[in-house]
């Protein structure tokens, strides 16, 4: 690497049909970051984070994420809403488009990888349209060593050309964005959105077939950290349910924060080399291994500032305001970021409707139940339309990103969870003592005690109490959590309201489990609402 901050090496691009661009290959986070200032498209916080404006999304588009059809996938992909076909040769035509879109301008390279276990390791090139773009990819993917660059031969390549507009008539998207998976060619073709997030998800998709299939290998939408007697834990949860936030413990070892694979040798292991942490009403008190880590080298996205000091509470821009970050700007971090067998797994849900218990613990089937419901709710203000508490269903805590049919990745899981003999845990960060606008956030304190008991094992002496409408079993008591929190109907003043909510609750699950009750055996299907019979 020479003093301007790059590799020794040229890069072409024709192979990928890019002709004549100005390649910056493997630039420093600090020279992409004075590139962007210098360009207009970003500015600098007080404390010199880069602050960047992702344009008109601001979030990922699932309707706009596609897979090409062809003989790789057309027996493996479960087809539908989530995964949406796109034809081979529509795909070849939109790619020469992009290709020819960048071709002349001035481009950003970077090789790296994906999962921190060498034995299944995903070479990554990207392609960038924008500074910033790239320096995302070298804050989210696993950076290789000068050595590993020189003999760096990429796996799968990720294109990415905001600027670039799709026709929709013409080119067979549903509006001028698009993300789109091809797995014969092993591309990742992403247009018409700066949301940096979809980089990053392109190949967890890509890695949610590739792994599973091919590898024997069980990818998860998850954190997981690792205490001092190398207990490893794990947190899975949809957006906004506290993965990043209760993972980050001071007392454990990171080793990732939302992409994880659980491989046949019984080993956890990061898909990342970094972080990208939700940052809406962030504080030091609450959150400070993630307020610290927003330092140089972090990139802020649709955040609102003033003289250089950042407002986290304003949401004028996006409910989804987001900070990436390399790994190492968190402390406490597992070097490499591989763990063992876990032996808890979290599930996390925000239940806004204050229906499910804190904490409960979880049998096989109620696991495999919860883990293929993926259950959460969305409050007023996080979606254009809503205004009152909606239940939200995302199969294996990751629907948008899973190419199979998510009872194939509930299987391994039971496999995997019974080999390991693991505690199983459901976790509600939501609302206590009624329903949203009414209740109130369950304390992050509390969580935090319930959590920590849970990994010290402190349940195993304390006796539990059924729950009447899951079939739950909570804890009568907690270490420094008042007893009446642990029992939501217990928080509510008008306990009917609860049972109306909890029924109302129940039913949710059941229809949305309708879909899957034909794959599902009896132990899993006994794992739901308790009273509640399905068809099959």
């Amino acid at each position: 690497m020479d003093s301007k901050g790059i590799v020794s090496k040229t890069i072409a691009l024709s192979k990928y049909g890019i002709e004549n661009g100005n390649v910056n290959y493997q630039l420093s986070p600090k020279k992409l970051q004075k590139i962007t200032i210098e360009k207009g498209q970003g500015e600098e916080t007080k404390n010199g984070v880069l602050a960047i404006k992702t344009g008109k999304f601001t979030g990922r588009s699932p309707k706009d994420r596609f897979i090409v059809e062809d003989e790789v996938t057309k027996d493996q992909v479960w087809w539908g809403d989530i995964n949406i076909p796109f034809s081979a040769s529509k795909f070849d035509k939109l790619y020469n488009k992009v290709t020819k879109y960048l071709s002349a301008k001035e481009l950003y390279v970077r090789d790296a990888y994906a999962c921190a276990d060498p034995q299944y390791r995903l070479n990554i090139r990207v392609i960038n349209e924008y500074p910033w773009s790239n320096m995302f990819a070298y804050n989210m993917f696993l950076r290789p060593s000068e050595e590993d660059l020189e003999k760096f031969e990429e796996d799968w390549v990720v294109i990415n050309a905001p600027g670039f507009k799709a026709n929709p008539e013409v080119d067979g998207t549903r509006q001028e964005n698009f993300a789109i998976l091809n797995f014969n060619k092993k591309i990742a073709l992403i247009g018409g959105t700066g949301y940096t997030g979809e980089i990053k998800k392109g190949i967890f998709s890509a890695l949610n077939l590739i792994l599973p299939v091919y590898k024997n290998t069980l990818p998860m939408h998850c954190s997981a950290n690792v205490g001092e007697q190398e207990d490893t834990a794990i947190f899975f949860g949809l957006s906004g349910t506290g993965k990043t936030t209760l993972s980050a413990d001071p007392k454990r070892k990171l080793i990732g924060d939302d992409e994880h694979g659980w491989s046949p040798e019984d080993k956890i292991f990061n898909f990342e080399g970094g972080c990208y942490a939700k940052v809406i009403n962030l504080s030091k008190e609450n959150e400070p291994d993630i307020f610290q880590a927003i330092k140089p080298g972090a990139i802020l996205e649709n955040i609102v500032f003033k003289d250089g000091e950042v407002d986290y509470s304003d949401t004028s821009i996006t409910q989804n305001t987001r900070v990436s970050y390399p790994i190492d700007h968190i402390q406490n971090i597992q070097k490499p970021s591989v763990g063992e067998n876990p032996k808890n797994i979290f599930f996390l849900t925000a239940d806004a409707f204050g229906v499910l218990p804190p904490l409960s613990k979880l049998n096989p089937g109620q696991a495999a139940y919860h883990f293929i419901s993926g259950y959460t709710a969305k409050v007023a203000g996080t979606e254009e339309g809503i205004n009152e508490p909606k239940p939200s269903f995302s199969a294996c805590f990751g629907a948008p990103f899973m190419p199979l049919h998510p009872t194939k990745y509930a299987e391994m899981l039971s496999a995997k969870m019974k080999k390991a003999n693991v505690n199983v845990w459901l976790v509600n960060t939501g609302w206590t003592g009624g329903p949203y606008g009414i209740g109130e956030r369950m304390k992050l304190k509390y969580t935090r005690a319930m959590i920590d008991a849970a990994l010290a094992g402190v349940f195993e002496n304390i006796n539990f109490e059924k729950e009447e409408s899951f079939g739950l079993e909570i804890p009568k008591e907690c270490p420094n959590v008042p007893s009446e929190v642990l029992k939501p109907r217990n928080t509510w003043s008008d306990k009917e309201a609860y049972d109306e909510k909890a029924e109302h609750l129940a039913n949710s699950f059941v229809k949305n489990f309708e879909k899957f009750e034909k794959y599902a055996n009896p132990e899993i299907l006994a794992g739901g609402p308790v009273n509640y019979e399905y068809n099959s």
